[in-house]
């Protein structure tokens, strides 16, 4: 068995109200929907940084490629 929990009036309240509003069972059914919804966020957030990193690598790579056609010599044989 686990370490006892405490809870703050409060926060049972809360508990009370969402278990109500979600049709849940039981107070630690409502526990483990929070912790799932804050895990995923917590992925997500994740995956936005990492997304984040691999956007500004590429990003500046391309901007380094692009600097080598910025030539004036390009527009030269245009009508």
């Amino acid at each position: 068995m686990g370490k006892p929990f405490t809870i703050q009036i409060e926060d049972d309240l809360k508990i009370e109200d969402l278990k109500k509003k979600t049709g849940l069972k039981t107070k630690i059914e409502v526990v483990r929907m929070a912790l799932n919804v804050l895990e995923s966020e917590l992925v997500k957030k994740q995956k936005i940084q990492r997304w984040a990193k691999v956007a500004k690598i590429v990003g500046d790579a391309d901007l380094e490629i692009l600097k080598e056609f910025q030539t004036k010599d390009r527009f030269k044989d245009l009508p």
